[in-house]
């Protein structure tokens, strides 16, 4: 499972469960082999019969709350988590996953009660720090300054543990518009997450330039006819560009949901391509469109309703010519963002396993300015079928481009649907806090604040002919 070999996997994670009247923890590891098989229905029975075994240990219902947080069963994944703190409430892996759970409802005073218990359990659960940190705009009269500060002044600390309290202190500095120091500590966690990697920025620039080669522009506008898709949506740009914003707005419309961020295209896509000569790139885009969309349609499509799907995952940026020419009449939305605000916004965020670009400004910038290039190159490709948002557009007048949006992709518009704040749908990303507040504009140049440090990062973009705004 671990190596993608699912199908291998599967006879394996049966007979582990085969015949067992008590809830295993490979119940859960079955039932995350079938959905990532495509198998939505049967890894839901999976769960359904293992919650009717004899009680097993609170690891088997953990491994259950995440395939069914994996199969958008949110609320029952979060009662699973709920159920597993209560059978072992002494182990803080636990109730981070229950604070995790609690954001992505918007439940964040649960969520940081939760983050407490976890690190009054073990004060080196360094997540939960982040995560609480994470949670709320922190005020001068509460906030975890002091004690952030006072865990990075030991010697003893991992570098896994100076990474994710270096954020959680530069977030709640720039909360408090302390600005100069949470710089400081942005940087010194950038610079230590960097050194952590082995990343050449030079292998994406390659990537995205073979992207355009195998998808040129006048192939994708040959290929643009196919199954009917329009069902489908797909938000992308970069990561903090707005992506969740634009999300949450659409969902707040009649007959749409969100798979999130899923790999969902990517993994119809590559079963799709043919062995072969030709790298990866190639056996792509010579995939078999009709059996992408079945693919993706498997995958994607977890119920019969007929409702729109939005995925949500901002670097699907990289396959819209595969998009293109498997699903030609699905909805792109691209978010976009000012360069430097988007830039230092990835800067000054942990990113799990993916982005590892955005802890350096000349990797950073670099990575833009390929970026910008597929963009333009799917802009000359696409046409008017592509749709554009400015973020800055979209904080300053929600109602007006949210409108515009639902009108491209087929959707009624409501004016109800710009008040997230009240949104019932869930969040598992960087945002999962931030989209609980009404829309908001203070984001847009917040890079101002950091003038006197990101002179580096706007030398940077100035180099490769990236325009910038007139005041940088």
């Amino acid at each position: 499972m671990r190596a993608g070999r699912f199908a291998e996997a599967l006879p394996f994670a049966e007979q582990a469960v085969a015949g067992s009247p008590v809830c295993l923890p490979a119940h859960g590891m079955l039932a995350t082999i079938l959905l990532q098989l495509g198998r939505a229905a049967d890894a839901d029975a999976v769960i359904c019969r293992a919650l009717q075994c004899a009680p097993g240990v609170a690891d088997a219902y953990d491994a259950l709350a995440h395939a069914s947080m994996l199969l958008g069963q949110y609320e029952r994944s979060n009662a699973l988590y709920r159920r597993v703190v209560e059978m072992a409430p002494r182990d803080p892996r636990f109730w981070y996953n229950l604070a995790s759970s609690e954001r992505s409802f918007g439940r964040l005073v649960e969520a940081e009660a939760a983050c407490n218990r976890a690190i009054a359990l073990d004060a080196r659960d360094y997540a939960s720090y982040l995560l609480r940190s994470e949670l709320r705009v922190q005020s001068p009269d509460a906030n975890h300054v002091e004690e952030l500060r006072s865990k990075l002044t030991s010697r003893h600390l991992s570098d896994r543990a100076r990474v994710a309290l270096g954020y959680a202190l530069g977030k709640e500095l720039d909360d408090l518009q302390r600005f100069d120091e949470a710089f400081h500590w942005f940087s010194a966690a950038a610079c230590t997450r960097r050194r952590q990697l082995a990343y050449d920025v030079a292998t994406d620039e390659h990537k995205i330039e073979r992207l355009k080669e195998v998808f040129p522009t006048a192939r994708l506008r040959a290929d643009a006819h196919g199954q009917e898709s329009s069902r489908y949506i797909f938000i992308v740009g970069l990561p903090r560009s707005g992506t969740t914003l634009m999300e949450h707005i659409l969902t707040g419309l009649v007959g749409v949901r969100s798979n999130g961020e899923t790999d969902n295209f990517a993994r119809a896509l590559l079963v799709a391509a043919p062995p072969g000569p030709g790298d990866l790139f190639a056996r792509a885009a010579a995939a078999d469109p009709d059996a992408v969309a079945a693919g993706y349609a498997q995958l994607a499509d977890r119920s019969t309703a007929g409702d729109r799907i939005i995925e949500k995952l901002p670097m699907n940026y990289l396959y819209l010519g595969a998009i293109r020419r498997a699903l030609p009449s699905s909805k792109i939305v691209l978010v976009r963002r000012e360069p430097i605000d988007s830039c230092f916004a990835m800067y000054r965020t942990l990113f799990a396993a993916a982005y590892p670009f955005s802890y350096d400004f000349e990797d950073l910038a670099r990575y833009f300015a390929a970026y910008d290039g597929l963009l333009r190159h799917w802009r000359e490709s696409f046409g008017d079928t592509l749709c554009e948002v400015e973020y800055e557009a979209l904080v300053g007048n929600p109602r007006e481009v949210g409108a515009r949006v639902a009108e491209y992709c087929g959707l009624a518009w409501r004016p109800e649907a710009i008040e997230v704040q009240r949104s019932a749908s869930v969040s598992f990303t960087a945002s999962a806090a931030q989209i609980r507040r009404p829309i908001y504009e203070s984001s847009s140049g917040r890079w101002r604040h950091y003038r006197a440090h990101v002179g580096p990062l706007i030398d940077a973009l100035r180099r490769r002919a990236i325009p910038l705004p007139d005041d940088p």
